[in-house]
């Protein structure tokens, strides 16, 4: 160490200083030199460039137009029965529940059938009665025959006798009648199904004295379904003659196809519209009665369409508009576009894209334009 240099001493660029003798510009000069070299070094980093943005695509496809609509109804028999006894009585059992399947000649019900016992014993005895005089009739009948033959017996009295054994006959034919009315009076006390079906109404109790006719058991038959729906009277004339399939709200992955089988001849008073009434083609064991089903009709259009998710649709200053994909360039252009009607799921586009193009389908809300974007899924 030199003698001009104490331990206190700042050494800069080369020169010792004595304490406090730095001076400021110089530290100054220093400062900006480090901090442009910082700078520059920081500008020699590679520039941020995004990740291109995964994106679910739908492609457009235009085909010819078809004019669609849809009705909510219910799932109904095409048969339906209302069962009741063909006499009157009192209910002793009741041996079917709502919901309960029935075949041809199972016992639904059953009336105390004392009285109607005791009528065809009456009945019984009757005949037996009958029988026993059409026998002595007939024999006095034979007897003056013979003796009129003879001469013995006046005409007169033949025919008295021949007259008698007719009448014997018609009592005993009357007699015979009457027990197997008693014996049908009898059998009509159990209340028997007739078709193969399922029970949807029992609106009475066992006690209750019901009169013959009466309803005791709705019973709808299984082999014939229908969806009925509710058409108003603005598009009853077109739908007449409208392509039908049916989805169920349960399970709407499933289409059957279906006919219009009856139209009522007017209109609700109240709603306005006419119940339709479409048979289901080939229906399954998914469908059962009272299930919620869509019926959807489609008629022939004018022009092409074509079908995009709802998703893929978005309101831009009030005009319906989709992102198409520029798959060149990975980019995304908004692009405006005429919607001539709205589904539940779809949105039928009429213009502004042509087949092949695609757009993004989900997500649109939350893009802007030139985004960079990578396809990861088509959807149809």
């Amino acid at each position: 160490m030199g003698p001009d240099m104490s331990p206190t001493s700042t050494f800069i660029f080369g020169k010792a200083h004595a304490p406090g003798l730095v001076r400021p510009a110089l530290v100054a000069g220093t400062l900006i030199v480090l901090a442009t070299g910082l700078s520059g070094c920081k500008s020699e980093k590679a520039p941020y460039t995004a990740a291109p943005q995964p994106v679910r695509a739908a492609s457009v496809t235009f085909s010819a137009a078809t004019d669609t609509r849809s009705y909510t109804g219910t799932i109904e028999p095409r048969y339906e029965s209302d069962l009741g006894f063909r006499v009157s009585g009192k209910i002793v059992k009741r041996l079917v529940n709502i919901g309960d399947e029935v075949t041809p000649g199972m016992t639904l019900a059953r009336l105390d059938s004392t009285d109607y016992r005791l009528s065809l014993e009456s009945a019984e005895a009757e005949v037996k009665a009958t029988q026993s005089s059409l026998k002595q009739a007939e024999a006095d009948e034979r007897r003056n025959a013979a003796l009129n033959e003879k001469g013995y017996v006046s005409n007169a009295s033949y025919d008295q006798k021949k007259a008698a054994a007719d009448e014997a006959r018609g009592r005993a034919e009357r007699a015979v009648r009457s027990l197997a009315l008693a014996s049908n009076q009898l059998a009509y006390t159990d209340l028997v199904a007739t078709e193969t079906g399922v029970v949807t109404a029992l609106p009475v109790e066992v006690g209750q004295v019901v009169s013959a006719g009466q309803l005791i058991a709705r019973v709808a038959r299984l082999d014939e379904l229908e969806a009925v729906v509710s058409i108003p009277e603005s598009r009853i004339d077109g739908d007449r003659t409208a392509a039908a399939t049916v989805t169920l709200w349960a399970d709407g992955g499933r289409v059957y196809d279906a006919k219009l089988r009856e139209v009522s001849p007017q209109a609700d008073p109240a709603t306005r519209t006419y119940r339709a009434r479409y048979s289901l083609i080939r229906p399954d064991a998914a469908i059962t009665l009272g299930k919620t089903a869509t019926v959807h009709l489609a008629s022939p259009g004018a022009g092409e369409c074509a079908k995009l998710p709802l998703a893929a649709v978005f309101k831009d200053q009030g005009r319906p508009s989709v992102w198409l994909i520029d798959e060149a360039r990975g980019r995304l252009i908004k692009t405006s576009v005429e919607v001539s009607a709205w589904t539940e799921t779809s949105a039928i586009i009429s213009g502004g894209l042509t087949t092949g193009e695609k757009v993004v389908a989900a997500g649109v809300h939350k893009l802007d334009a030139g985004t960079p974007v990578r396809i990861v899924e088509v959807v149809q």
